[in-house]
């Protein structure tokens, strides 16, 4: 399953020290493309890199260490095409200077430590058979003894054909190393370059936690000329490339070479659960959650309503930028799309890492629509889920912050599984076993937002509402029309404290004077004092029992009066 495609990488033109770029066809001066990276300056194209070179650019200088064992294949087959396996594989080593496509070892990304495995496409195009094989999967080993992250940079057109089954094994095994790290909750990032197909992508490739791809990287199973003559149909413009895969939900980022070393040393600091720490100085006075109905306000719920969907009031994102100290977003559901309408990704906030995730509506029109106001379809819920059990997975608490009118009502999110991907959420997360919490900011639409809110601490914005139906939907449902939206408001009460009344929040943060929207940096630093303490005091789990104070608390909601039958008529 290897690759045919003409390899993008710069080709000599009349000097030594001038080459031409793949990409654009201008000529480019080598010893400036080095110290860019391999980048062209005109036009963005990353050439390829040796794995060497790759492990100069990711690690910290002097850090790394190889594995110290050689992975070499052998011709097992006695495989013969025009040129006998044996010599293929002579060659390669002598022209690589490499036992075979794979380079294992330790080092570190801005002092943190990190098991690497790099693979190299020069060497039968990256090609994996049993000696790449073994490579990663001891690396994955390696990883689980050592409790250290394991970054694996991928190039190569796939499974390596000379070695027949003895190649296609390859896939299972390198899939249940990466399951055993899984199971036992130690990270692992895929790295993906240009270029990775076959049967690479088809198993470790895209197995990582995390799932970067290198900016125009290509990665697919079969290559473009396959499917064109297989299908007989025109491919979409960028097809296969890193930025479309992101946009249908495969990655979860993806980064321009120079940004790649930054990016891995954030999320290592981020999964090895110190972060930096910025002061964020001390919150308001009157920031304490409340837990007394009676300490707050009596306003019309109606107002309530309207302040809650005030387009100028902060946003998840606005929120996230004022109470982390870091936030790395990650994207996908790894199925269909990147839904916008939901944001996620690890963060720092008061010296804990947690899976920070919320619905994401907008200040503007263009925004609105973008993230569809804030209304997801099923693939918000599938990313969001998917964030969420990888939290559970790695040990790292949930933070949701919940803002929406609803799960969006399309014909596509229907056909989607829109009823499906919600209760999945609902029940994955009542399945996590680590803490929990989330947070009302403004709008709690139904169970668009309880999708996100199952949660063992469940905490309001003072002038938030949430409700099994809009008011305005409910009037019509009721009364042939919205009209009577405003004592329908009152009679669902949809309120703070009527909610603190009824048990479905357990503490509302007190808004400044004219709500959220009127200091939203006041509103962040009682947002940020709230969560931390949320944190720092864990509800209590019976031993061996996860999750269980959080069964329990939805287990008292609305639980009805029963009748036992011992009383007068």
């Amino acid at each position: 399953m290897t690759t045919t495609a003409e390899p993008p990488v710069v080709l000599p033109v009349d000097e030594p020290k001038w080459a031409r770029c793949r990409g654009c066809g201008r000529p480019a001066y080598l010893p400036r493309l080095r110290r860019d990276l391999g980048v062209c300056r005109e036009c963005g194209h990353h050439g390829r890199l040796r794995a060497a070179e790759r492990l100069d650019q990711l690690l910290d200088p002097g850090s790394f260490t190889p594995s110290g064992t050689s992975y070499r294949s052998v011709d097992v087959l006695g495989f013969t095409d025009s040129r006998p396996y044996g010599e293929r594989l002579r060659a390669a080593r002598e022209r690589t200077g490499l036992d075979d496509a794979v380079l294992s070892g330790t080092g570190e990304i801005a002092g943190r430590p990190v098991l690497v495995a790099v693979m190299d496409f020069a060497f039968m195009g990256g090609s994996m058979g049993a000696a790449v094989g073994e490579a990663v999967t001891t690396a994955a080993e390696r990883a689980l003894d050592l409790r250290i992250p394991l970054l694996v940079v991928t190039a190569s057109g796939g499974a390596r054909m000379q070695e027949g089954a003895v190649s296609l094994m390859q896939m299972a095994k390198t899939s249940y190393a990466f399951a055993r790290l899984r199971r036992h909750g130690v990270p692992s990032i895929c790295l993906l370059t240009d270029p990775t197909y076959g049967g690479v992508t088809a198993s470790f490739a895209t197995l990582g936690d995390i799932l970067v791809a290198e900016s125009g990287a290509a990665v697919g199973f079969a290559g473009p000329e396959v499917i064109a003559k297989a299908t007989g149909k025109r491919l979409p413009d960028g097809f296969q490339r890193a930025e479309y895969l992101l946009e249908h939900g495969m990655l979860d980022r993806v980064e321009p070479r120079t940004g790649l070393r930054g990016l891995l040393g954030r999320l290592l600091a981020l999964l090895a659960g110190d972060p930096a720490t910025d002061d964020a100085g001390a919150a308001p006075a009157d920031a304490e959650p409340l837990t007394d109905p009676e300490a707050l306000a009596a306003r019309p719920a109606w107002d309530t309503v309207r302040t809650a969907r005030d387009p100028r009031r902060p946003t998840t994102l606005d929120h996230i930028g004022m109470i982390a100290d870091d936030f790395v977003e990650l994207h996908g559901d790894r199925l269909y799309a990147d839904d916008p309408s939901v944001v996620g990704g690890l963060a720092a906030v008061g010296g804990h890492t947690v899976m920070l995730i919320g619905h994401q509506k907008g200040h503007d029109t263009q925004e609105l629509v973008r993230r569809n106001f804030g209304m997801p379809q099923p693939e918000g819920y599938r990313k969001a889920l998917r964030l969420m059990q990888l939290a559970d997975r790695l040990g790292i608490p949930v933070v949701t912050l919940v803002d929406t009118q609803g799960a969006y009502p399309g014909l596509g999110a229907e056909e989607r599984g829109q009823a499906w991907a919600i209760a999945e959420s609902i029940l994955g997360m009542a399945e996590l076993t680590v803490p929990v919490v989330s947070v009302i900011l403004g709008e709690g639409g139904s169970g668009g937002a309880l999708a996100l809110a199952v949660a063992d601490r469940v905490l309001m914005l003072e002038n938030a509402c949430y409700s099994v139906i809009s008011p305005e939907s409910c009037s019509t449902i009721l009364f042939g029309d919205p009209s009577h939206a405003a004592p329908v408001a009152e009679a669902l009460r949809l309120t703070a404290p009527e909610l603190l009344r009824l048990g479905v929040v357990d503490a509302v943060l007190p808004e400044p004077p004219g709500g959220a929207q009127a200091a939203p940096a006041v509103m962040a630093a009682t947002l940020r004092h709230a969560i931390v303490q949320a944190l720092d005091e864990p509800p209590a789990a019976r031993p061996g029992e996860p999750g269980r104070s959080r069964y329990e608390r939805f287990r008292r909601l609305g639980t009805p009066h029963t009748d036992t039958g011992d009383h007068d008529d």
